[in-house]
Formats: C-alpha cells, structure tokens, sequence
C-alpha cells in the first residue's frame, strides 16, 4: 500500500505544472502582475483574447487551410504595398509612353521575383491568394490585369485560369464563402498560429 501511494505522490510530481507556468505568464497570457488589495498581495492576469467562431468545420480541410494562408498572406500584403507604389508612380509620370514603360519594368521585376513562388503553389493556396489579394487590394486579380496590363491580357489569362479550375474574377466575401479564410487571417494577424 505504501509502495503504491509513493508511486502515486510521484505520478503527481511529474504531472504537476512547474512554479513558473502555475503563476501564468505562459501560452495564452500577456502578462502578470500583481496588486495589493486590502494589505494582501492578489495576481492579476491579462489574458490573449479568444476568437469564437460557431461554425463546426472539418478539420483536415481547415489545417490544409491554415496552411495555404500561413504560405500566401505574405504575398497579398506584398502585393499589395507593390500595388499602392505603382499606383502613386503612375500619377507621377507625364505621359502614357512612361507609363507603359514603367509598368513593363514592374511585370518583368514581378515575373523574375515570383514565378518560382507561384509555381510551387499548389492549387488551393492559388486559389487562398487570388481571394486574399481582392480582400488587401480591393480589387479582383482580373481587374488588376486589366487596369495595367489591358483587357487582352487579361481575358487570356482568365481563360487559362479557368482551364486549371481557377477564377481570376473570384471576389472575397469574408461573411459568407470566406468567413474561414477570414478568421485565419485574424489569427495569423494576432499572432497566434
């Protein structure tokens, strides 16, 4: 009997957190402090907010998500920032042979920077970029294509898209079809994955 609670007490010991995870400040806080209430020492926790969301999901197909937008929010951000300078250089040139120009440098920067990127993507994180890019730049990748490199252009690239299962014209829609994509950006965003 003896034998059997010693090895019980020592089950407890290695399951018991260590001092320093008891007293919080681990995953899940910000920080501790401590305040004096009525002449006693009381602790008090700042804890990470929780994002509740009452959907029930699948969770393979949520991980893979998580994923797909772990590899391509960057990408959009930069897409992004790429996008507001371009904007603000185009206002600054004077003619449209400038214009032109300039954008052809960019394309051809872009092309050499990215395709090895875009080439090991698979589909659903293509997909995960074309909704992530219309959700930071507020605009379809169509009508990016479109605005800077021409309706032609454009149009061809649709088509090939939609040959491989794609849709350039894919807007986002973070209350409906993308509330998951949604709620991963938010997490990602506060740091949590």
């Amino acid at each position: 009997m003896k034998r059997r609670l010693a090895l019980f007490v020592a089950l407890l010991a290695l399951l018991a957190p260590s001092g320093a995870a008891a007293q919080g400040g681990g995953p899940g806080f910000w920080h501790r402090e401590w305040v004096e209430e009525r002449g006693d020492s009381v602790p008090t926790f700042y804890v990470l907010p929780v994002y509740v969301f009452s959907r029930p999901i699948d969770l393979r197909r949520y991980r893979k998500l998580v994923d797909a937008v772990k590899k391509v929010y960057p990408v959009a951000q930069l897409a992004r920032e790429k996008m507001a300078d371009m904007e603000a250089e185009l206002c600054r040139l004077p003619t449209k042979k400038a214009q032109k120009a300039y954008i052809k440098g960019v394309y051809d920067e872009i092309k050499a920077e990215y395709t090895p990127v875009l080439k090991k993507m698979t589909r659903t994180q293509g997909r995960v970029l074309l909704k992530l890019i219309d959700r930071e730049t507020e605009y379809t990748a169509y009508e990016i294509l479109k605005e800077f490199r021409g309706g032609f252009v454009a149009g061809f690239w649709q088509s090939i898209s939609r040959v491989f299962g794609q849709n350039l014209k894919s807007e986002y829609d973070k209350e409906g079809e993308d509330r998951l994509i949604e709620q991963i950006v938010i997490y990602y965003e506060a740091g949590l994955l």
